[in-house]
C-alpha cells in the first residue's frame, strides 16, 4: 500500500525582538518618540507576558531610511553626497575579513546583498554585524528577472 506524502511543515522564522530603547537607538529617535509610535500603532510591537513592548527587528528595518529625515527633501539631503542614486539602506549581517579582502553581507528586509571590499576599508569603517549601512549600487548593466 502506497503512503501519501506528508506535507512539509515550515518552521516559523524566529525573529529578534528589541526593547523600545534599543529600537530607538538604532532608528536615531528618542525613547518618548518610539513609545508614541507604539501607542499610535505606527510601529508594530509585541507584548511580553509581563506587559512590556518588544519590537521585531523587521519593523526597525522598515523604518531605517525613513527616520533619517522627516520630509522628502530632508531625506534627500541626508543621502550620501555621491553621484550614485541607487542606495539601499539596511543592516550588516556579517563581515568576514580574510587577507586583503572582506566580504560584507547587508540585509534589506528579507533580501541580502554581498559586497567584496578591501580589508583595510572594512577596518577603517569599523564595520560590524548589526550596524546600519548603505549599499551604493553603481553598474552599467542591470538584469531584470520576472518572479
Amino acid at each position: 500500500m502506497a503512503r501519501k506524502p506528508q506535507p512539509q511543515r515550515r518552521e516559523p522564522m524566529i525573529e529578534e525582538l528589541l526593547k523600545p530603547r534599543e529600537a530607538a537607538l538604532e532608528l536615531r529617535i528618542s525613547f518618548p518618540t518610539i513609545k508614541q509610535w507604539i501607542y499610535k500603532r505606527k510601529i508594530r510591537s509585541i507584548r511580553t507576558a509581563g506587559g512590556h513592548h518588544r519590537i521585531p527587528q523587521s519593523e526597525v528595518d522598515r523604518f531605517l531610511f525613513r527616520t533619517r529625515g522627516k520630509t522628502a527633501p530632508e531625506r534627500t539631503l541626508t543621502m550620501r553626497r555621491l553621484s550614485g542614486r541607487n542606495q539601499l539602506v539596511g543592516r550588516i549581517e556579517s563581515v568576514r575579513i580574510s587577507g586583503l579582502m572582506a566580504e560584507v553581507v547587508i540585509s534589506f528586509g528579507e533580501q541580502q546583498i554581498t559586497s567584496i571590499i578591501t580589508a583595510r576599508s572594512a577596518r577603517e569603517m569599523n564595520l560590524k554585524a548589526g550596524q546600519t549601512a548603505a549599499a551604493l549600487i553603481k553598474s552599467t548593466e542591470v538584469m531584470i528577472l520576472r518572479v
